[in-house]
């Protein structure tokens, strides 16, 4: 059986592209958006928003102990990395428009099946092995 630190570099196998040639958004797309969801303020707020599934901004700055400017900083990464969508409604009694968010499906799917889905592996592999 050979070395595999002694390797040479026709014996290493290269991994598969990560994305098909037709993909949507490009690799740095999607590392923008698990460098997003890797600050610690930005996972609440997605999270919380997720629970919630549609926020308005006064309700949801309420909604998480973040101050004003940090969380619209935050909040407006999520928004640019595609996360969150911020949009405006028109209410019936009033002439102007409010802003709310709410996740995106990459949103939901980063969280589901990204840093949530390791921490449930690790309460199966705790619960199967303590």
């Amino acid at each position: 059986m050979a070395d595999a630190t002694n390797r040479d570099a026709g014996d290493v196998r290269r991994p598969e592209p990560p994305l098909p040639e037709n993909s949507g958004l490009t690799l740095e797309e999607y590392l923008d958006m698990q460098r997003a969801i890797g600050h610690p303020v930005r996972y609440r707020l997605l999270r919380t928003l997720v629970a919630n599934d549609e926020l308005s901004a006064s309700a949801f700055n309420d909604a998480v102990d973040v101050a004003s400017h940090n969380f619209h900083y935050h909040l407006d990464e999520l928004v640019d990395v595609g996360l969150v969508d911020k949009r405006q409604r028109r209410t019936p009694d009033s002439s102007g428009f409010y802003t709310y968010y709410r996740p995106t499906a990459m949103g939901r799917g980063i969280l589901e099946h990204g840093v949530h889905e390791l921490m449930r592996r690790e309460r199966e592999f705790n619960d199967a092995y303590a």
